[in-house]
């Protein structure tokens, strides 16, 4: 009895550990974005940083903030802050990305590019 507990608790903790190692992405960590407005009259450029994790994007000071990028590198997100709301996809590779954007702030509708950088 005591060794198929141990073996069963063996077991669990090495499909933990496995699942814990799996859910790490190669695109964890700082970058920074770039977006260009290249139709409509919004902002010319926007740029700040994110953050990936586990392959799930964030803002630290954005709360309408989501994204996320697969094990692929395509890349999601889309973020609201008061009138104004962008999303956007694009390709991610070890270290720079790219992709399109469209959004509106007020009643202007936009569009455009976005260019990332690990730092």
């Amino acid at each position: 009895m005591k060794h198929s507990l141990l073996c069963m608790t063996a077991a669990i903790s090495l499909v933990a550990l496995t699942s814990a190692a799996q859910a790490h992405s190669a695109y964890d960590g700082s970058w920074d974005l770039l977006f260009v407005t290249q139709r409509g009259s919004c902002d010319p450029t926007y740029d700040f940083s994110v953050n990936i994790t586990d392959g799930i994007i964030t803002h630290p000071n954005l709360v309408k903030f989501r994204g996320y990028v697969a094990r692929s590198g395509a890349a999601r997100a889309s973020v609201t802050v008061h009138e104004k709301h962008a999303s956007g996809s694009g390709r991610l590779s070890s270290h720079t990305g790219r992709g399109t954007w469209s959004g509106y702030s007020g009643s202007s509708r936009c569009s455009g590019y976005w260019t990332a950088q690990r730092n």
